[in-house]
């Protein structure tokens, strides 16, 4: 009877214990998170029940184990022994990588609640993504070396290894070349601000927000949803053009091409009215002004700002549209015209393609 009720006592108590400290932590977790809305770290830190009770239930079994007395799996005691000493770590890893999580998340939600600069928020949302991801990255080879290290195998392959370690690295650094620099310059857009989540970009011809960087690519959405998905190295090595640094306002221009009697002066005034009723501009500034003329027509350019790349892009569509409908309605003879001629009639043109006759020679 002790041999059955001994194994159902230490592995159902395992499990029991490790039922009530996770519930108490999740209580207690919810208690704090009710007190202090105003924070949300302890609401996210709830994330880890799962990970928490893997690495406390085999934290228990892996110390008990030995206790539980069973006859038939003392043959394969060592090989249960390191199978939870991997679930073990596996969770550990797991639960950090969550903690971890919750933290960087915590600290990002309560900078942006309180910031008013909104590309010093998107600086800090890229710097914390890329910080857990190094952390998670991180975290993960250790988990991997640590499971490793823990089959006795693998300890003396890695006593030799030691000794040709140099050599591998000059190897792996050849090989990996590409990879690390990718991952050098995944840092340098990290933390020197040179590109960061939600700017607004032109690479390559391409115009587009920055919608995810990671320590090797970056992801740019294009206005029509397309996704273009470069190395970061690009960014260290080419130049390339950043609308959102150093303030998201930006001036637009409209070029009307237009016949030479266009009125230009009633044309700003409308362009004025058309920016008054337009919700996009900002106010700031606008013009309209002849930038150029040719022999068939003159080049008008309207100028007005716009507190973001979106906005204007509204805005100089709304001006274009607008203007060309009130140049049709109220002045059709500014809209650029070509001007032909008929050709003359009535006088025979000289037949240059014939020979003179032997009477035109006589006469």
């Amino acid at each position: 009877m002790e041999d059955v009720l001994r194994p159902v006592v230490v592995i159902g108590g395992a499990v029991l214990l490790t039922l009530i400290l996770v519930w108490l932590t999740d209580r207690a977790l919810r208690r704090i998170d009710a007190a202090h809305p105003e924070t949300p770290l302890w609401g996210l830190l709830r994330r880890c029940r799962i990970p928490l009770q893997v690495a406390l239930c085999a934290a228990l079994l892996r110390g008990s184990f030995g206790q539980a007395g069973l006859k038939s799996a003392d043959k394969h005691a060592a090989g249960i022994g390191q199978a939870l000493t991997l679930v073990l770590i596996a969770a550990a890893a797991w639960l950090v990588i969550r903690a971890a999580a919750a933290i960087v998340e915590s600290s990002y939600s309560r900078y942006a609640a309180s910031g008013r600069d909104a590309a010093r928020v998107r600086r800090v949302r890229t710097q914390v993504t890329l910080i857990q991801r190094v952390v998670t990255a991180v975290v993960v080879v250790v988990a991997a070396a640590s499971m490793l290290l823990t089959f006795p195998e693998m300890r003396a392959v890695g006593t030799s290894m030691l000794a040709s370690a140099g050599l591998l690295g000059i190897v792996a650094g050849i090989a990996a070349q590409s990879t690390l620099g990718n991952l050098f310059a995944g840092l340098q857009i990290a933390f020197g601000d040179m590109v960061r989540i939600g700017d607004t970009v032109v690479v390559d011809g391409e115009w587009g927000t920055v919608e995810e960087i990671t320590l090797t690519f970056l992801t740019v959405r294009t206005w029509d949803e397309r996704r273009i998905t470069m190395p970061v190295s690009y960014f260290t090595g080419k130049p390339f053009e950043n609308w959102s640094r150093g303030g998201a306002q930006m001036t637009g221009t409209v070029f009307f091409h237009l016949d030479h009697g266009a009125p230009v002066e009633k044309m700003r005034q409308r362009l004025l009215e058309i920016l008054q009723e337009c919700p996009e501009w900002d106010g700031r500034s606008w013009s309209l002004v002849v930038t150029d003329t040719t022999p068939s027509t003159i080049v008008v350019r309207a100028l007005a700002t716009a507190r973001d790349a979106d906005t204007l892009w509204t805005v100089r569509c709304e001006v274009r549209e607008r203007m060309l409908e009130w140049l049709q309605a109220e002045h059709a003879y500014a809209l650029p015209r070509i001007s032909t001629s008929p050709a003359p009639t009535g006088t025979p043109l000289p037949d240059r393609g014939r020979e003179p006759g032997p009477e035109a020679a006589r006469g």
